[in-house]
């Protein structure tokens, strides 16, 4: 019998997807990567034919061959063609973009605004967010991965608002981990790199070093290794090398089995427009310890009978953060409440076929401006 999965719709509308070159890359995973392999998979589902274009090059700061390439992959595309653009490519080119949005219906994706990642020196910084501003006011279409981070574009930028649109990442429903002993396996599933800022995390374990938890850092070695380097030096410093391990980046089977084995997510980032790391814990019914900045508290959310599945800590406090590690390990009633948030909001999460239908729905306005512009 043959699967419904092979059968294709004879209707699909073509869309074109420009993401930046290594996006299936099993060495450098990211949430931006993560999402637009995963929504070019699920919007078939929604009648888009996708054809996805991965553009190499050092974004945001390509060179001359990367920028060459995407104004080719571009120009090449027919009149009234409906592009979506990772942010990561298109935000940094506004010449290249703005030279297509007569031609081209144009979305751009914002994964993580340019200027708020962590290390750039206040020029680079300033120079990026320019560019990004060129870049979105230039398009009719801009689709952010959270309601705090559509409203930070509108404000910061001076979008008009409706012209940003919300396409949440979604989560898949995963078995219930079983943890390890239910309080003291720690996980932090995050590219190592300062935005993530597994440094403080690092800071506030060498305080509680009484408590017996271990901890597992999830996550890409390769994006700054300067950074790595130094957080091994740290972790090292501190004595912890037998209770704290960097395991490098996980995907599939492997990295279910860094979730079924932990007790807490624990996610110390300086910014983050979501924060896909937070829902795939919570679709295993694992409670979150996170930093209260940008969209961590949207994604930690609520379950349907108002509790909170997670514990919020100001950035720039380890101490803060140590305080409630203490709390989790001391108080089985914590525990307990978190747990049970945990499972009821894993219930309650969006799967990833909400995420399509959102950009589906902005790609379908965009097709339909570009069929009334021809007529």
């Amino acid at each position: 019998m043959r699967n419904h999965a092979d059968i294709i719709p004879m209707s699909l509308r073509a869309m074109h997807f420009v993401m930046p070159g290594g996006v299936d890359d099993p060495a450098k995973p990211s949430g931006g990567n993560s999402y637009d392999v995963r929504v070019s998979l699920d919007l078939p589902g929604f009648g888009w034919q996708v054809h996805k274009h991965a553009v190499d090059g050092g974004w945001p700061h390509p060179g001359a061959q990367a920028r060459a390439e995407l104004a080719r992959v571009l120009a090449e595309l027919p009149e009234g063609t409906v592009v979506l653009l990772d942010g990561l490519v298109a935000c940094s080119v506004p010449e290249i973009i703005a030279a297509e949005t007569e031609r081209l219906r144009l979305a751009v994706l914002v994964h993580l605004p340019l200027g708020d990642e962590t290390g750039l020196t206040p020029e680079v910084a300033a120079d990026l967010d320019a560019r990004e501003r060129a870049t979105l006011r230039a398009v009719p279409a801009v689709v952010a991965t959270s309601e705090w981070a559509a409203r930070r574009l509108v404000a910061h930028h001076g979008l008009a608002p409706d012209r940003v649109h919300v396409a949440a990442p979604g989560a898949d429903i995963a078995p219930l981990a079983p943890g390890t002993d239910g309080v003291s396996r720690l996980l932090c599933v995050a590219s190592v790199t300062p935005r993530k800022g597994q440094h403080r995390l690092v800071e506030a374990l060498a305080t509680v070093t009484e408590l017996p938890w271990s901890c597992v850092l999830v996550g890409g070695l390769t994006h700054d290794p300067e950074y790595v380097s130094e957080l091994r030096d740290l972790i090292g410093r501190h004595g912890l090398g037998d209770r704290l391990r960097l395991a490098g980046p996980q995907q599939g089977a492997e990295l279910d089995a860094s979730y079924a084995s932990a007790d807490l997510m624990v996610l110390t980032s300086y910014a983050e427009t979501y924060g896909m790391a937070v829902t795939e814990a919570l679709a295993r019914g694992i409670p979150v310890l996170a930093t209260d900045v940008g969209g961590l508290p949207e994604a930690v959310g609520r379950a349907p009978d108002g509790g909170v599945p997670g514990l919020l800590v100001p950035p720039e406090n380890p101490a803060a953060l140590a305080a409630e590690l203490r709390g989790w390990f001391g108080e089985p009633d914590v525990r307990r409440r978190l747990k049970s948030a945990a499972r009821a909001r894993r219930a309650s999460l969006d799967g990833w076929a909400t995420t399509a239908r959102s950009l589906s729905g902005v790609l379908g306005r965009l097709r339909a401006e570009a069929s009334r512009g021809a007529a």
